[in-house]
């Protein structure tokens, strides 16, 4: 019961209690009053009927007695009347049983016991006393007017207590408004979410209580800012280049080994592997502050071009070395963009240096090495330094490795064989294992990866078709296939465990998919089966919608987790306001931590931060012992990768 019911019912009890008290109180006043009146009352009747009934006394006329005394009592006033001559003789009496009213109940009449008093008149005749009249007034009359009195007293009491309980009521309300904001304060802190109520009451107490909450609430926010920041450097220290906030050699390398030997899922790309010419003359001929302008230009065009492909890794490898790995363009494609990044370039080095480049003399170059979806990290990164150790031999702006036409001539015919596997939910289910202790080596969950089938029959990795699903534009539709498959499974296998989702970007900021889920997960009883992921680069790019895609989630019961953790350099501050129920820190960062300390204590800080704020933290691509000891020390909520087991078909 909230405290503004328990004030409001103690003071309905109060007034209850006052009723009572003020019930008793009046109904014993009332009773004497009446008794008082009844005594009056007998007292006249004996009075005026001893002075009417002298003679016939005197004469012991019984009849004129009688006649007398019966017209009297049938006024029904009387309960008893007694006619005695002077020796004490009872010449006449009439009695009547005490007569109450029926609506007069009877708790009440055994309540107050009211017993009218006799009253006793002597009769005289010519100076004479010559006998006596007694007179006993009847109780139905008091309680009568007793009961009427009380009830009509209950009645008024009630009806002004409970405008008083509404009245109080709606003061308490008011008063303790303040605190509803302190509940609510209470339970966004209990969720890590920080409020703070503008509202001050004016009463002192609640006033401190608010302040209170409100600096505990900062305090606490702070400590949050403060480890985010905390581990914000540790990431800028560890994988982040200082001059230019690139991924460094090692976060980009990570990534590279990640995405295409272990993954496997960027498909058809291209790398570009960036050399600045002769970087120590550069800093000598223009100083070290133009070199390092000339450096964050170079990566500021690397950026734009990262961003205008869909999926991209970039990086700074040495200080004049940069990568980037884009999806697949065509030749003529490609070199349109090579050239335009080339001749701005060569503009920017112009107006740092205030010469023109000379012929044979170019400020950068450029090795391009294409990729499919069988290509290796270091083989693509050997090709690459190949191709650029031939554009510096010869002075070109680029060299490319491994033309793209052969490639394109099949891609019409791959295109047409995967929108035909999709267009047709032609797709099978793989699931990874996700194991959350030694202990019990049973999968707490399974990750489903969508596979299909090339035109032999083989089946595909991811790298092979995603390229081409997002480049037709049918992200959404694989992702509508998945959870149908994942619904149906879960109907037919009711203990088949958890399933966790993959969703793209394209499916959370898509209004008429959103609905569509809606509408599947509402009326089913299988939807604590599904887990959803987001990657985290995905949920940055579009924050609100898988805001709101989150708490639908969260309205139905299903839980909601971030993919890909801990690589993006926007940070995590996006935690305590998204409140997923889980991470699942990206592999780049688990697959060397059992060998480097820096990788050991950031992987610490983000299941730190994960566990402040009431989140499970899992880590991907586990495949050594070492690191699944590594992880259980930092305290891991649960481990995925081939060390628990290889991608096997969905049963059923």
């Amino acid at each position: 019961m909230s405290l503004v019911k328990q004030l409001v019912a103690a003071s309905f009890a109060v007034l209850i209690a006052l009723l009572l008290g003020s019930a008793y109180l009046m109904s014993n006043s009332s009773k004497t009053m009446l008794l008082n009146q009844l005594q009056s009352h007998g007292q006249d009747a004996a009075t005026h009927l001893g002075l009417y009934l002298a003679p016939a006394i005197a004469q012991n006329d019984i009849a004129a007695i009688e006649t007398t005394v019966n017209a009297i009592f049938d006024s029904g006033f009387y309960q008893r009347i007694d006619i005695s001559d002077n020796s004490g003789k009872i010449l006449y009496s009439k009695t009547t049983p005490p007569r109450i009213d029926d609506d007069v109940p009877t708790w009440f009449t055994n309540l107050f016991q009211i017993t009218p008093p006799q009253m006793t008149r002597d009769v005289t005749h010519q100076w004479s006393k010559i006998g006596s009249v007694h007179v006993q007034s009847r109780a139905g009359y008091a309680y009568a007017k007793l009961w009427h009195g009380i009830q009509n007293t209950l009645i008024w009491f009630g009806i002004l207590a409970a405008l008083s309980a509404v009245a109080i009521g709606a003061l308490l309300t008011y008063i303790l408004s303040p605190l509803k904001g302190v509940e609510a304060q209470a339970l966004a802190l209990s969720e890590k979410r920080f409020i703070e109520q503008s509202s001050i009451p004016g009463t002192r107490e609640l006033k401190r209580v608010v302040t209170a909450m409100n600096q505990m609430v900062k305090q606490v926010r702070l400590m949050f800012d403060e480890q985010s920041r905390h581990i914000e450097d540790l990431r800028r220290t560890a994988y982040q280049d200082s001059l230019t906030g690139l991924p460094n050699q090692r976060a980009a390398e990570a990534q590279l080994t990640e995405r295409l030997d272990y993954r496997q899922d960027f498909g058809n790309g291209t790398l570009l592997y960036l050399r600045i010419t002769d970087l120590t003359r550069l800093n000598r001929d223009l100083g070290m502050e133009k070199a390092s302008n000339y450096i964050k230009v170079v990566a500021c065009k690397l950026e734009k071009l990262a961003q205008a492909s869909d999926q991209s890794i970039l990086g700074r490898l040495t200080g004049a070395d940069f990568v980037l790995l884009l999806q697949r363009m065509d030749d003529d494609s490609l070199k349109r963009t090579v050239n335009q990044l080339c001749a701005d370039l060569q503009a920017n080095f112009e107006a740092l240096s205030g010469s023109t480049v000379i012929e044979r003399h170019w400020p950068i170059h450029i090795g391009l090495a294409h990729a499919n979806d069988t290509t290796r990290c270091n083989p693509l990164l050997t090709e690459a330094r190949l191709a650029l150790s031939e554009a510096e031999e010869q002075d070109q702006n680029y060299v490319m490795y491994g033309s793209d036409e052969k490639a394109l001539r099949d891609s019409t015919a791959w295109h047409q064989h995967v929108a035909d596997s999709i267009n047709n939910a032609q797709i099978f289910l793989q699931t990874l294992p996700l194991v959350c202790s030694k202990e019990s080596p049973e999968p707490t969950q399974q990750e489903l990866l969508a596979r299909i089938l090339d035109q032999k029959g083989t089946p595909c990795t991811a790298g092979e078709f995603l390229s081409v699903i997002k480049e037709l534009g049918l992200m959404v539709m694989l992702d509508r296939a998945v959870i149908q498959r994942a619904l149906e499974h879960a109907r037919q296998h009711p203990n088949c465990g958890t399933l966790a989702i993959n969703l793209s970007a394209d499916a959370v900021r898509d209004k008429a998919f959103v609905n569509w889920f809606k509408t599947q997960v509402a009326d089913s009883e299988h939807k604590h089966h599904l887990h959803v992921e987001v990657s985290e680069s995905a949920i940055l790019n579009n924050l609100s919608d898988v805001r709101h895609f989150r708490e639908m989630m969260k309205a139905n019961g299903m839980e909601f987790g971030v993919d890909n953790f801990g690589i993006h350099p926007a940070g995590f501050a996006y935690l305590y306001t998204l409140q997923p129920d889980y991470i699942k820190i990206d592999g780049s960062l688990i697959r060397k931590i059992d060998q480097h300390a820096e990788d050991r204590f950031f992987v610490s800080s983000l299941i730190s931060i994960a566990h402040s704020l009431s989140i499970k933290a899992y880590a991907e691509h586990i495949e050594r012992e070492t690191q699944l000891n590594e992880l259980n020390q930092l305290q891991i909520d649960g481990t995925q990768g081939w060390l628990h087991g290889r991608p096997k078909a969905l049963e059923g």
